[in-house]
């Protein structure tokens, strides 16, 4: 009993990356390309493991998150502004295209329990739902109820995947052989985008910092990384595995991406994966502006509270963007894979920056 008082920052970043960017992204992974991007999930998943074992070092050795080390690390004035506005460039711009998905998988998830097929103003709903979570700053029971929505829904993909009986040939093809192609390549970089999330990696060494005051705790850090962020990448291989035996080229909507479940859940698929979609969405849509917001506060050295107007500015800017993007016409899906595209190529800028400090 003791090791699960230890559970904590590892479990949350692993909740953030399976949001609606993860169920939507290898859901068309499978049902587009089958077992043949497994490799992508699995490299991800590992380089998730190291990234972020990365960050809660550092954040554990240092007692601050890794902007703050970023800024006070690095003594040159024009480095230090150069690198401390790149950081802020990447986080904005990618939790800006992150929120957008977000929301537009949560109001995606609430048409599907409506039925109801436009979402115009749904994801000023949802953006109305987070921005009073977010400014009243009391948002710890909510996240926990919508972070064990997202556990259910993990674990039925666990268990559909087994009840597909997926072909292990096929599979361990998919494992061993990687394919890259012009047809694929932008959903092996959603892929890697939406499991190695460039401001998981920020977060993660600020929760660390704040849950446990002792280099001691080290160890058990790592291992609770380690289990967690393992597991988050099994549950994206289930759903890969699971839209696989679907084998549906044409994903356009939530309907499509409840075929994955429909083995299990028959006809009432579809409010499976619209709660599921609505919880991770809603979920995802706090916790990406909010890092945004913790970023910027440590680069630019803010000493205010969390409630003050230059922290709530950042998250507001982030909130709205996001709202206003998805309610365009375009392609929800296409909202969401541009996301963790976005993600995908603000990678290598913060891996850099890790391996420099380590």
């Amino acid at each position: 009993m003791k090791w699960f008082r230890d559970i904590g920052p590892g479990v949350l970043i692993a909740a953030a990356f399976i949001g609606p960017g993860t169920v939507t992204l290898c859901t068309i992974a499978g049902a587009s390309f089958g077992y043949s991007l497994i490799w992508a999930i699995i490299l991800s998943t590992f380089s998730t493991i190291v990234l972020q074992e990365m960050s809660l070092r550092i954040g554990l050795v240092t007692r601050m998150n890794l902007a703050e080390v970023i800024r006070t690390s690095i003594k040159s004035k024009i480095l230090n502004r150069f690198i401390i506005l790149l950081i802020i460039s990447s986080i904005l711009i990618g939790n800006t295209a992150y929120e957008a998905g977000n929301i537009t998988g949560a109001s995606l998830g609430i048409s599907a329990i409506i039925n109801y097929e436009s979402i115009n103003y749904i994801p000023v709903f949802i953006g109305l739902i987070a921005f009073v979570i977010l400014y009243q700053g009391d948002y710890k029971i909510l996240e926990k109820s919508l972070v064990s929505l997202v556990i259910v829904m993990s674990i039925s993909f666990f268990i559909t995947a087994i009840m597909t009986r997926p072909d292990i040939t096929s599979l361990l093809k998919g494992i061993f052989k990687p394919q890259v192609n012009s047809s694929n390549l932008i959903v092996v970089l959603g892929l890697i985008g939406t499991t190695v999330v460039p401001y998981n990696i920020f977060l993660h060494s600020s929760l660390v910092s704040e849950k446990w005051n002792s280099i001691e705790k080290l160890k058990v850090a790592r291992i609770e990384s380690f289990i967690s962020i393992l597991l988050g990448g099994l549950v994206s291989l289930s759903i890969i595995i699971t839209a696989a035996s679907v084998s549906n080229q044409n994903v356009t909507g939530v309907i499509d991406l409840a075929k994955g479940l429909e083995p299990l859940y028959g006809k009432f698929a579809i409010y499976f994966l619209g709660l599921g979609l609505f919880a991770s969405g809603i979920t995802s849509s706090i916790t990406a502006p909010l890092a945004a917001a913790y970023v910027a506060k440590s680069c630019f050295g803010w000493n205010n509270s969390l409630k003050s107007k230059r922290f709530r500015l950042v998250w507001i800017f982030i909130l709205i963007t996001g709202v206003f993007v998805s309610m365009i016409k375009i392609n929800p899906i296409e909202i969401i894979k541009f996301a963790q595209f976005s993600n995908s190529l603000l990678l290598p800028i913060i891996a850099i920056i890790l391996l420099w400090l380590i």
